[in-house]
């Protein structure tokens, strides 16, 4: 007898159909066919296993298990649900007339309880567009689902419970994940964030003011941002006071964020969509395939600049990373995604992140202050030849900070609270979430060359402003192109439609390191 459940693979962040085929005949042995992986191959006995200790017995006939497309690999021990609802079926242990209504997952234990999977979310939503039911997942994979609309989402513990549902012969309305414990415990939306407590404010910054608007400007556009300074100017305290005064994310953005975290098998907020905005700070010594995404074989995992799509990538000790790491950047921070390519497969994930680096600006950190700087001119050349000319073109703002003033530490005159810098960051952004509707894309930072040319269009007096600044200045056509980016910025805090020559002038006024000798 011939059995079919339906499955599913992520590929990037979405998921496509798998086809678990079962079929019992005369003969001997059981075999597992369909580009299956080790892990699926092991599941054969942890299958058997668990079957036997909750009293099914396996055929002792030739069990044929295919996993269909055969081209395509399968990796990882979701199949084994399903592998074992196909020998129950097949072998006419109990009848389940509701198999081929849902989507089910999930890795068996050797006494037949489940574990969690990765990537349930893009399940579900697989589900959903194929016009099922729904679909059955562990209960701690089946909250990440939560506000997938449309389809009902099954949270189980064991085989028994899987059976239950699929027999259809009494109430199972108490499997679905809205009605488990753990997620009727979850914290009330009301409570506020317990994750933003520990979050540095803006006002607990002494002084900076300068470098305090050129971080606003850059979270108000999603601009690239980086800060140059000595050791104790306050260049990570600011970095993570960002996170302060980000901005929500959109329902569209949620989804997104949630699939790559629920693929990468770290979902972040456990039940639902996540909410909040990602940063991401790997240490300086991080891999290429750590910050830009790989692996071995099929098995191809996003990177930290995938991590941090609709977020911020914070690179502390820029200058320090290795060259290789850096270069690798340029494709992600121009394109807003990334192409991982192997000899048998090729992936492509987003990577829509702000870009937010710290780096002293020589090996001992103290050029620019005096006469403290010990390093000699190759040294500084050397160092600051990391932060190539086409890594500066793709970096909209550019700051040094000097270290604050004793009697202004002394005073600790507070400054603008992270709340109020926020409402501005938000007032921005819901300008430019309502002129890019239906493009797309969120920020000004993400705009193309056609969207420049209808939204930061030069007048006269902008144009002959612009003329000026880069005859004087010699910048690229990019680093043109992102001045009118970080210019259009600039007037949606001010709440402008059109662009003023002093918002120019105060856009290429953060590119001074493209002129620095030694880029």
């Amino acid at each position: 007898m011939l059995i079919n459940i339906l499955a599913a693979k992520c590929i990037g962040i979405e998921a496509v159909p798998v086809t678990v085929e079962v079929d019992i005949t005369a003969g001997i042995g059981v075999h597992l066919v369909g580009l299956a992986d080790i892990a699926v191959k092991e599941s054969l006995l942890r299958t058997i296993t668990a079957l036997q200790s909750l009293g099914f017995h396996v055929p002792g006939k030739k069990i044929v298990i295919n996993l269909a497309p055969a081209d395509m690999h399968k990796n990882g021990g979701g199949y084994d649900l399903p592998i074992a609802l196909g020998i129950i079926a097949a072998s006419g242990q109990r009848e389940l007339p509701g198999l081929g209504k849902y989507i089910v997952m999930g890795e068996l234990g050797l006494d037949g309880s489940l574990r969690e999977i990765q990537g349930s979310l893009p399940i579900a939503d697989l589900a959903s567009s194929l016009g099922k039911k729904g679909c059955i997942l562990p209960l701690v994979s089946a909250l990440e689902a939560t506000e997938c609309p449309g389809i009902e989402i099954y949270g189980v513990h064991d085989l028994p419970d899987v059976l239950r549902i699929l027999e259809e012969r009494e109430a199972y309305d108490d499997l679905l994940v809205w009605n488990a414990d753990l997620y009727k415990s979850r914290p009330s939306p009301d409570t506020g964030s317990p994750s933003n407590s520990g979050i540095m404010d803006f006002s607990e910054i002494i002084g900076q003011e300068s470098a305090k608007r050129g971080a606003e400007i850059a979270v108000s556009g999603g601009h690239n941002l980086i800060m140059l300074g000595p050791p104790g100017s306050g260049k990570s305290s600011l970095a993570r006071a960002l996170v302060g005064i980000l901005p929500p994310m959109s329902k569209e953005e949620s989804i997104v964020t949630s699939k790559i975290y629920s693929v990468y098998g770290n979902k972040g907020s456990g039940i639902g969509l996540i909410h909040e905005r990602p940063f991401r700070a790997p240490h300086y010594s991080a891999s290429l395939p750590a910050i830009i995404g790989g692996g071995a074989g099929q098995d191809i995992r996003p990177g930290e600049v995938t991590l941090a799509h609709n977020g911020i990538l914070f690179l502390d000790e820029y200058g320090q990373m290795p060259k290789s790491v850096l270069e690798a950047l340029r494709g992600p921070m121009e394109d807003r995604r990334v192409t991982i390519s192997r000899l048998r497969s090729k992936l492509e994930y987003p990577a829509s992140f702000m870009l937010v680096a710290a780096s002293n600006p020589c090996p001992c950190g103290y050029y620019g202050e005096g006469g403290r700087c010990r390093c000699t001119p190759g040294q500084r050349a050397g160092y600051l030849s990391r932060l190539s000319g086409p890594i500066m073109d793709r970096i909209d703002i550019q700051l040094w900070l000097h270290p604050v003033e004793t009697r202004k530490l002394l005073g600790r005159k507070k400054g603008e609270p992270s709340q109020e810098i926020a409402a501005r960051v938000l007032e921005a952004r819901n300008i430019q979430k309502k002129r890019f509707a239906g493009e797309g894309i969120f920020t000004n930072a993400e705009m193309s060359g056609r969207l420049l040319e209808k939204y930061c269009h030069l007048d006269d007096e902008c144009s002959e402003v612009m003329g000026k600044i880069m005859d004087k200045t010699g910048l690229s056509a990019r680093a043109y192109s992102r001045i009118l980016k970080v210019a259009r910025t600039i007037a949606d805090l001010e709440n402008e439609e059109s662009l003023h020559p002093e918002y120019l002038a105060e856009a290429a006024s953060y590119r001074f390191l493209d002129k620095m000798e030694g880029l």
